[in-house]
């Protein structure tokens, strides 16, 4: 389904004065932050719509006679910063209060109530304790000017495109993975293999994210087909949730772990390699045969599309094993860390 983020525009994308009339370019003033916060959300995925209760914006859905000066210069200002709106909602033909078209009412907003919509998943960004209702109305989520910095309201929906959830079924395993990058919400583990929660949990703590996962295994068997789809759950939540990749650092790497020590080398390329020199002393660690790592760590490369080069050394073999994971979840952490005003893909190539 389509989204939307309906921008307020005076107090919010620029000061409003205080006779409420930008009628000249000497009032024309931006409002901290503006131009870049709404630049930080181009490329999402949303459209961006103005919406307002004043008119004089200078768009073609107004004769020209009504073209202000400040208003062409404010819109012609923020394409030149790679801005630009997909709509114009203006209650410029109802400026009466109580008007069903007038904010916080959703008179002019039925073309986004069509069904075609997930107002659920759209915001209004305002500054006005009206544009919240507006959101409520809308059943969007409001962000307030003054109570959030610009720059906040940009991380705040930028970082809710930055989750993903996988449901997998199969003959021998049922697995529910949710994962969000930037560390919202609770986390929770498991997968029946106590040590493999152990080692997912991990990726939590140290990769700087939630993670809800739960596993039914056929354990009766052995472990064979829990690690390995799980793997493939999570690196399929994992590469969902990377999303376009846009501003990412894309490359990670790691750390040492008491007398043993843990390298992971990670790209985000979009292309899958797993080079694996871990050498163990055991047949298993708590409940998880030691074979089955390089199992995990190939699924999961697979199903990221991401190389990884892991490699390990120690006498114990939980702290080698324990080294990989947390070696693994630094390496992610780092890879996934966004520049929220960034939008070029960290590629030469152009894709990834």
């Amino acid at each position: 389904m389509k989204k939307a983020i309906f921008i307020d525009r005076d107090g919010t994308i620029i000061v409003e004065p205080a006779d409420e009339q930008i009628d000249s370019l000497e009032k024309l003033e931006f409002v901290p932050g503006a131009i870049s916060g709404m630049k930080a959300l181009m490329g999402l995925g949303f459209e961006i719509v103005m919406a307002s209760n004043q008119d004089g914006l200078g768009t073609d859905a107004f004769p020209e006679e009504t073209f202000w000066p400040a208003q062409n210069k404010m819109l012609k200002t923020l394409e030149g910063e790679g801005v630009r709106f997909d709509d114009f909602l203006i209650d410029e033909h109802f400026p009466e209060d109580g008007s069903p078209n007038r904010k916080p009412g959703i008179g002019m907003f039925g073309k986004y109530l069509s069904g075609e919509y997930d107002m659920a998943a759209s915001f209004v960004i305002g500054d006005r304790e009206t544009d919240m209702k507006l959101a409520q109305n809308l059943g969007a989520k409001g962000l307030k000017v003054g109570e959030l910095s610009w720059a906040q309201i940009a991380e705040t929906i930028r970082a809710t495109q930055r989750s993903a959830c996988i449901d997998r079924k199969t003959a021998e395993t049922d697995i529910h993975v949710r994962v969000d990058l930037d560390g919202k919400g609770e986390s929770s583990v498991d997968s029946g293999l106590k040590f493999f929660d152990h080692m997912l949990n991990q990726i939590v703590h140290h990769g700087g994210i939630s993670m809800e996962l739960s596993c039914k295994g056929d354990l009766e068997v052995d472990e064979h087909h829990t690690v390995e789809d799980v793997a493939i759950a999570l690196g399929d939540a994992l590469r969902q949730a990377l999303g376009d990749k846009r501003g990412i650092d894309r490359y990670g790497f790691a750390l040492p772990m008491d007398e043993s020590r843990a390298i992971v080398l990670l790209d985000f390329g979009g292309r899958s390699e797993l080079v694996w020199d871990v050498q163990f002393t055991r047949d298993y660690v708590g409940d998880v045969p030691t074979e089955m790592w390089k199992h995990f760590f190939k699924s999961l490369s697979d199903a990221m599309k991401c190389n990884l080069y892991v490699q390990a050394r120690g006498e114990n073999n939980h702290h080698i094993i324990e080294g990989v994971f947390k070696a693994f979840a630094r390496s992610l952490k780092q890879a996934v860390r966004r520049d929220v005003f960034s939008y070029e893909l960290p590629s030469s190539k152009g894709i990834l």
